[in-house]
């Protein structure tokens, strides 16, 4: 089933579905990951992008119920060169279609995504559409060109738990506090999870090293988690502009210290907010496995995986006040930050990796650290 791609500014590709008929709109991105795609498929951060993997060959392994990082899959289209419907792996329970189709993902390969990602490094990301149903080029760049964009919106609101809830045996339990736990002598570390578009791997990290974890929609106010008493309060990742989210940056400067905190992605982009800084889109973005980063504290380089198209000015910052830990070794640009008088610390990217690199799960440990005082 023939397929047409068109971006804002006019430019059009042409390739097939492997997924039935579909027409869907959001921004272009790319990511350099070699493997890993169904984890990629289901980072929530990817809410409103159409995503398009590098690597040529795409769907060799299949898809299983033990990677998904979320409960559904959230780009709005997934485009690759050439998609491999015979997935041959042990763990592999479906094909990555199959896991398309289950969630009304349109899937496209079968054109030059090399040229594609190409065009978006030199112009930028934007806004595109992704359709079986209208293949004329200027409907489609219509279609793209009025398309509201990430810039200004709320894109957590869209991916947030409803409800707490807590973590067990490697998936959400049913919601509750921690006072049966503080009564023990020994009660293991008790961590609040704003959810902010939450991967899973997070949570398992964060259980496996004793944290009793509950999980809490964005939104939740101060009083509700003080009241619960954690040891810290960790922030998520999440979709889209900083800048759009409602209601969560007074939360946090109101929290800053009262207890030990941890932002990655969003939640670090978050904290910066709350530190009085501001974001700025980036160029194309950071999205893959293969991102270098160096760790100011130690003089280290560490591979990173990564996501996401926005960026903590540290211009914006007050050096007396936040001091930058980590650099993007590609742009430069602030990959980790933390607080000089509070106990707070951030990075930019994703320590807890599915996909990519283990490199930077020290940090986990800092946190740790940070919360035993």
């Amino acid at each position: 089933m023939k397929a047409c791609i068109a971006l804002e500014d006019g430019t059009v590709f042409y390739g097939r579905s492997f997924t039935g008929p579909g027409e869907a709109v959001g921004e272009i991105v790319f990511n350099t990951s070699m493997s890993g795609y169904q984890e990629v498929l289901t980072d929530p951060s990817y809410v409103g992008q159409i995503v398009t993997m590098t690597y040529p060959l795409i769907g060799n392994y299949g898809v299983n119920t033990e990677d998904m990082e979320s409960a559904r899959v959230h780009p709005t289209a997934f485009l690759v060169k050439e998609y491999n419907a015979l997935p041959s792996n042990f763990r592999a329970t479906a094909t990555l279609a199959d896991l398309l189709k289950k969630y009304g993902i349109l899937g496209v390969e079968g054109f030059d995504t090399r040229a594609l990602v190409r065009h978006i490094r030199t112009k930028g990301a934007m806004k595109g559409v992704v359709s079986t149903a209208d293949i004329s080029q200027e409907g489609l760049v219509a279609k793209a060109r009025a398309w509201t964009g990430l810039i200004g919106q709320d894109m957590v609101a869209r991916v947030t738990c409803d409800a707490p809830y807590g973590w067990a045996d490697n998936q959400p339990t049913a919601g509750g506090d921690f006072t049966s736990a503080k009564t023990s002598a020994a009660h293991p570390l008790t961590v609040v999870a704003f959810d902010f578009g939450i991967k899973y791997n997070q949570l398992r990290i964060l259980a496996d090293k004793g944290c009793l974890m509950q999980v809490v929609p964005a939104t939740t106010d101060v009083r509700a988690i003080l009241a619960m008493n954690p040891d810290g309060i960790f922030l998520s990742n999440g979709p889209g502009d900083p800048a759009g989210v409602q209601g969560v940056v007074e939360t946090l400067r109101a929290l800053l210290g009262k207890k030990p905190i941890f932002g990655i992605c969003l939640g670090h982009q978050m904290l910066g907010l709350a530190y009085g800084g501001s974001t700025y889109k980036l160029k194309f973005g950071h999205r893959g496995g293969n991102q270098p980063v160096k760790d100011l504290t130690t003089g280290k380089v560490e591979i990173t995986s990564q996501n996401h198209g926005f960026c903590v000015d540290m211009a914006s910052l007050n050096p007396e006040e936040v001091e930058l830990t980590h650099i993007n070794l590609n742009d430069n640009s602030c990959e980790g930050m933390r607080h000089k008088k509070y106990p707070a610390l951030s990075v930019q990217y994703h320590p807890e990796h599915a996909p990519g690199p283990h490199d930077a799960m020290y940090l986990f440990d800092r946190f740790i650290t940070m919360m035993r005082g």
